[in-house]
Parts: structure tokens; sequence; C-alpha cells
């Protein structure tokens, strides 16, 4: 899903324009840039924590010539999801579910009134 298919479904289900609900959107996500930004965490009960975790230096390997390339340390912004939120995903996509509507949308079955080919 886009910014733009989630702006359009919560127009639809809001009733307010689609800039109206992009300006809101784009206000949200540029909070929670800041916030981090700023070293703050942001904590939204029932969907789970944005924060700024901080990463040690370390040694990392070029592919092409495995030369020894150092790797700053580094902060990075992370999210972890509520125990609510990972229920409801839990169980709105139940184990093996994902896997066969993939599988189901790449090759579709022939229609039983068709031979096979021989």
């Amino acid at each position: 899903m886009t910014k733009a298919d989630l702006v359009e479904r919560v127009s639809e289900k809001t009733g307010l324009t689609r800039t109206d609900v992009a300006v809101a959107i784009d206000s949200l996500l540029d909070a929670i840039k800041k916030a981090l930004e700023e070293g703050n965490n942001i904590e939204i009960r029932g969907f789970g924590t944005f924060k700024v975790k901080p990463r040690k230096a370390r040694k990392a390997r070029n592919p092409r010539t495995g030369e020894v390339v150092p790797v700053p340390d580094r902060n990075i912004p992370v999210f972890k999801p509520s125990n609510e939120f990972k229920n409801s995903v839990m169980e709105a996509n139940p184990v093996g579910d994902a896997s066969q509507d993939q599988q189901q949308s790449e090759s579709p079955s022939p229609s039983p009134t068709e031979n096979p080919p021989m």
C-alpha cells in the first residue's frame, strides 16, 4: 500500500477531501520524523512505538574486493508493534494463508473443462 492508497482509504472512511487527508498524513509523518530527530520516542497505544536505536561501530566487508570497511556508529529509527497490533495482524493473516494466496495468484489453475497438454 502506498501513501496515495492510504490517503484514498482514509478519505473514503472519513468523508474528508483527499487534499485534507494528504495534509493530515504528511503532518503526522513530519511530526514523527521531527520527534525522532530530536531523540524522542513516540508511543501510540494499541499500535506501537517509534524510537531511535543506537548501532555500534563495526567492521564490514566489501563483497567485491573482500576489503574490510569500517562502519561508524549511528542511530537508526525503529518501529516496534504493540502486542494488540501483532495479534490483530496474526488473526487476519493466519500462517499459510498468505503463501497460498500468493501461489494462487501467480499460477492460475486450468479450468476443469480444459484438457491438459500432452
